[in-house]
């Protein structure tokens, strides 16, 4: 008999389900079926309602998407950043002479090289419910698996050039391709990536912003479930 993997439901299934909003300690939301309890490292945010209720009630708090470390981070960069503007001058450096910056464009300049390979990370179970529900958001992690460690970062998509049309999101067959914007040290990128989501690996490029994108249609295999997907 066939079995489903965790909170694999059909599309009219998940629908009916009563949902809870959780969250964990780096401030990241996402869904869980309120009859069971929380998984590991997430609690509860207080909503709880149909799954459409609190994917909206997610879209309405959630408005920074980056993990709270991150956001620490890049706050404290930000502070030796100002630092180094003052202090900079007095010691008779150059505006290009910030060896901090430099260190953080090589990172931004070897991922803008070409096709990196990357895994999709979906929060709070690596499952194809929560993959969609990630585009649901608008907003996925990638990590690059090529950097020393792996970097993972946020991508916010752009519904009109995301495409799930040569894959089935259910059944967890195909790839789709997912387009978005994100920053990395202060520079403003875009995020190109194809994934198998049959294993959520793929491949992933970043080109510095411009005005310019492609224009593409967000299309998909399943518009009957309501939410686009």
């Amino acid at each position: 008999m066939e079995t489903k993997r965790p909170l694999e439901l059909d599309g009219e299934s998940e629908h009916q389900l009563l949902y809870k909003v959780v969250i964990n300690d780096e401030e990241q939301y996402s869904i869980w079926p309120a009859m069971r309890p929380s998984p590991a490292g997430w609690r509860d945010a207080g909503r709880t309602g149909a799954r459409a209720d609190c994917l909206e009630f997610i879209r309405s708090v959630w408005t920074d998407m980056r993990p709270l470390s991150l956001r620490r981070i890049e706050e404290e960069n930000r502070r030796r950043h100002d630092v180094l503007n003052v202090l900079g001058p007095l010691r008779g450096e150059a505006p290009g002479d910030r060896s901090g910056a430099a260190m953080g464009s090589s990172l931004v300049t070897r991922l803008c090289r070409g096709e990196n390979p990357v895994i999709a990370i979906v929060r709070p179970t690596q499952t194809l419910q929560a993959f969609r529900e990630r585009l649901n958001i608008g907003y996925l992690h990638l990590a690059f698996t090529g950097t020393a460690g792996g970097t993972e970062l946020g991508v916010r998509l752009d519904r009109k050039r995301v495409n799930t049309s040569d894959a089935d999101l259910y059944k967890g067959e195909g790839r789709v391709r997912l387009a978005g914007t994100l920053e990395l040290d202060y520079v403003r990128l875009t995020c190109v990536a194809n994934i198998d989501i049959a294993t959520f690996d793929g491949t992933a490029r970043l080109e510095r912003d411009a005005d310019g994108h492609d224009k593409e249609t967000y299309t998909s295999r399943q518009p009957e479930t309501g939410d686009g997907l």
